[in-house]
C-alpha cells in the first residue's frame, strides 16, 4: 500500500501502481470525467501514469490553469501530426503550449510556405486525427535510439535538441501513427479535443537566436468545446478594439519610429501628461509612507552588475557592453535599478534607529528583446519601472511587506482593477541553480512573505519556480476587463543583494548587522501598465487620470472666442479641457468626441453665451441639461473624489 496526499492535505491509502485516474474515480466519478491530467511529486504526468511509492497528487481539469496547458501542449502534437500529413518532408523542432493556445515551430520544404489560405484545411485536418480518440502513450527511449531515429530522419532539430538530454531519462510520446519527442504530461487521448482554430503564422529563428535558420511558427488554439471556441473569438474581437497600439494611436499617447529604434516608446504630450499623472498619484501615496525619491544614471559600470549576480544571470539579455577610451573600463545601460539604490544605502553609515530606509526612483532600465518579442508597450527595450527598495531590520520585514501590499492594492483599486489574485512566487525546489543565496536565507524570506500574506484576505495561488534568482516575490496577477491575466505589481523580499554589496546597519548590541531588501513596483512598468490600463478600460480612464476631461464645441467659428474663454476659466479650477475649433456641424464634433472617449462636452453658442450657462453632455449618457462653471466643476470635482475613495 502507499499514501497520496492530496491538495488540501487529506491523506488516502492505495495499493502501489494506482493511477491518477484510478484516484480521481474514488473521489468522485464527475471529477474522473473531468481530469485532464495530474502531476506526482510536482511533475506533470498522464492521469494513467502508476504510482507506485507514497506520493503528492494534484489532479487538473480544464479550468486549472496546468490543465490548460496539459490539453494545449497535446493539442501541440495533433498540429504537428496535421503538418506532417500535409507537408511531406517538413522538419519538426518544438511545439510549447503558451498562455492562449500553443504553437508549433517547423522547418517547410523548399518552396513551401504556409499562408491564411492553408488554415482551413490545417484545422480539417487537425480535427480528422482528433476524432480519432487516439491514446497518447509515453516510452521511454535510450539516447542512441533517439538519436538515430532523428539522423534517419534528417530532423538536425531533433538531434540538437537531445544531444543535450542525459541517457536514461528520454521519453517518446505516441498517438495513432505520430511519434515525437515530448517530456510527458498529455491528455487521455484526442477526442477530448472538440476545437480548434489556427490563429496566426510567424517567423521565428531556431532556438530564438538570429544567427540560426528562420523556421516557420503556426500558432493555434483548441477547446474542449466548440462553444468555448466560439466565445473566445467574439472576445478576440473585442480585444482587437482595445488593442493598446490603435488606441494608443488614436488618443495621441504614443508613438515608435524606426529611426529612433525598434521597442523605444516615444511617448506624445497628451501621454507624457497622462503618465505624469500616475506618477505624481504614486508619489503622493509615496511620501506619505515614508519613501525618499533618488536618482540614478541610465549606465552602470559592468562591474556593478557583476556584483549584484545579474550580468552572470541576464548579461545575454542585455545590450552589449559600452567601451570607453579607458583599458578594460566597460559600462552597461542600466538594466536593474536595485544595485545603484544598494550604493546609495551605502553612501554613508547606519544604525538599527535609522531603518527602514526606503528609496524610491522612476528608474528607466533598458534591456534587449528579440525583434520577434517586441510588442507595442507591453514588451519594449526601455521601459520606466516605478521601482523602490526598501532596506530595514530583519523584525522589519512583515511589517513592512503588508505596507508595500496595502500600497499595491491601493493602486489596483484606484484604476478599477478589481478581479486579481496574489501569486507566491517561490523558488524550484528541484533547480536550485537557478538561485543564489544560502539555504536558510531562502527559508526565511519564502516564511516573510508567507506570513505578511496570511495578514490579509486575498486570494493567492503558489507558482514554484517563479521566483527572481536572488529571492522570492508576490506577483500582483491581474485580470482586466476581458478577462485575461497580467502579471503587474510585484513585491519581493531579498537577503541575498545586502550580502553581496556587503551592507550594513550598526545594531542596539553596537554589533553590525546586514539588512534585509525589499525590492517592490505597484505598476511594475510604466509602459506596461499604461498598455494593460488602455485595454482594460478600452481607452475610457478615469476622470482624475484622462488627459482631457473636457471637451469645448462652439457651434460655429462665430463661437470659438467665447470656447477658448471658457477653456482659460475652466484652468482655473484644475479642470483639463480642449477647443474643437474645425469649421464642422455639432453633430459631427459630438460624434467625434465621442470616439476620442473625453468625458464632457461643452456646447457653445448663441443660447450659452446669452445666459453665462454651460450646456453639459457627458460620454456615453449624453445631455445633463444646463449648469452655471461653479456647479459643472464641482460635478467633476465629486466625480473624482468619488473614484479615488477606495474602501
Amino acid at each position: 500500500m502507499i499514501t497520496i496526499t492530496l491538495p488540501d492535505g487529506a491523506q488516502k491509502k492505495y495499493d502501489s501502481g494506482v493511477t491518477p485516474m484510478d484516484v480521481a474515480m474514488s473521489i468522485s466519478e464527475g471529477l474522473a470525467r473531468n481530469v485532464i491530467s495530474a502531476s506526482v511529486n510536482g511533475t506533470k504526468v498522464e492521469t494513467v501514469t502508476p504510482i507506485t511509492s507514497d506520493a503528492k497528487l494534484v489532479l487538473y481539469t480544464w479550468n486549472d490553469k496546468a490543465g490548460k496547458e496539459t490539453f494545449w501542449h497535446s493539442s501541440a502534437h495533433v498540429l504537428a501530426q496535421a503538418l506532417e500529413h500535409l507537408y511531406p518532408g517538413i522538419k519538426l523542432t518544438i511545439g510549447p503550449a503558451i498562455e492562449n493556445g500553443f504553437y508549433y515551430d517547423v522547418d517547410l520544404p523548399e518552396g513551401k510556405v504556409i499562408t491564411d489560405s492553408d488554415f482551413k484545411k490545417i484545422e480539417d485536418t487537425f480535427m480528422e486525427f482528433a476524432r480519432q480518440k487516439a491514446e497518447f502513450k509515453m516510452k521511454p527511449v535510450s539516447k542512441a535510439d533517439a538519436l538515430k531515429m532523428y539522423k534517419d530522419a534528417g530532423n538536425e532539430y531533433k538531434v540538437e535538441l537531445i544531444e543535450n538530454l542525459t541517457d536514461g531519462e528520454i521519453t517518446f510520446c505516441d498517438h495513432s501513427n505520430f511519434t515525437d519527442l515530448c517530456r510527458g504530461g498529455h491528455l487521455p487521448n484526442t477526442g477530448f479535443i472538440k476545437a480548434v482554430k489556427i490563429m496566426n503564422v510567424a517567423g521565428a529563428y531556431w532556438r530564438g537566436d538570429e544567427k540560426n535558420k528562420q523556421l516557420t511558427r503556426v500558432y493555434g488554439i483548441s477547446f474542449p468545446k466548440d462553444k468555448e471556441l466560439k466565445e473566445y473569438l467574439v472576445l478576440l474581437e473585442e480585444a482587437k478594439k482595445r488593442d493598446h497600439r490603435k488606441l494608443g494611436k488614436e488618443l495621441e499617447l504614443f508613438t515608435f519610429s524606426q529611426r529612433v529604434g525598434q521597442g523605444l516608446p516615444l511617448w506624445l504630450p497628451k501621454g507624457a501628461d497622462l503618465r505624469k499623472r500616475l506618477e505624481n498619484f504614486l508619489q503622493k501615496q509615496q511620501v506619505e509612507a515614508g519613501y525618499e525619491m533618488v536618482i540614478t544614471p541610465h549606465i552602470g559600470s559592468k562591474e556593478l552588475y557583476v556584483t549584484s549576480g545579474h550580468y552572470a544571470k541576464y548579461g545575454k539579455d542585455s545590450f552589449q557592453p559600452i567601451n570607453t577610451p579607458a583599458e578594460g573600463e566597460e559600462f552597461l545601460l542600466k538594466p536593474m535599478n536595485c544595485p545603484h539604490h544598494c550604493e546609495i544605502y551605502k553612501f554613508k553609515p547606519k544604525s538599527y534607529k535609522d531603518l527602514p530606509v526606503r528609496l524610491a526612483e522612476f528608474g528607466t532600465v533598458y534591456r534587449y528583446e528579440q525583434s520577434g518579442e517586441l510588442h507595442g508597450l507591453t514588451r519594449v527595450r526601455g521601459f520606466t519601472q516605478d521601482d523602490a527598495h526598501i532596506f530595514c531590520r530583519p523584525d522589519q520585514v512583515k511589517d513592512e511587506f503588508v505596507k508595500v501590499m496595502d500600497l499595491v492594492l491601493y493602486v489596483l483599486k484606484a484604476l478599477h482593477f478589481e478581479d486579481y489574485t496574489a501569486q507566491i512566487s517561490l523558488r524550484d525546489p528541484h533547480d536550485r541553480e537557478k538561485y543564489i543565496g544560502s539555504d536558510e536565507n531562502w527559508a526565511k524570506a519564502e516564511a516573510a512573505i508567507i506570513e505578511a500574506v496570511s495578514e490579509r484576505d486575498i486570494k493567492t495561488v503558489t507558482a514554484y519556480g517563479e521566483a527572481a534568482f536572488y529571492g522570492p516575490k508576490l506577483d500582483f496577477m491581474v485580470k482586466d476587463a476581458l478577462g485575461r491575466s497580467w502579471q503587474l505589481g510585484t513585491v519581493q523580499v531579498d537577503y541575498n543583494l545586502p550580502e553581496r554589496f556587503e551592507l550594513e546597519y550598526v545594531g542596539s548590541d553596537n554589533a553590525k548587522h546586514t539588512p534585509v531588501m525589499i525590492h517592490r513596483a505597484p505598476f511594475g512598468s510604466m509602459e506596461r501598465f499604461v498598455a494593460v490600463l488602455l485595454e482594460h478600460c478600452a481607452g475610457k480612464f478615469p476622470l482624475w487620470l484622462t488627459p482631457d476631461q473636457v471637451a469645448i464645441l462652439p457651434v460655429s467659428e462665430k463661437y470659438n472666442h467665447e470656447a477658448k474663454k471658457l477653456s482659460g476659466l475652466l484652468k482655473n479650477y484644475d479642470l483639463r479641457a480642449l477647443v474643437d475649433e474645425r469649421n464642422e456641424k455639432i453633430g459631427r464634433k459630438i460624434r467625434d468626441t465621442e470616439v476620442m472617449k473625453i468625458p464632457y462636452m461643452l456646447i457653445v453658442g448663441e443660447q450659452e453665451v446669452n445666459s453665462g450657462k454651460l450646456s453639459v453632455r457627458k460620454q456615453g449618457e449624453g445631455d445633463l441639461g444646463t449648469l452655471s462653471i461653479e456647479e459643472f466643476a464641482k460635478l467633476i470635482q465629486d466625480d473624482i473624489e468619488a473614484d479615488l475613495r477606495i474602501n
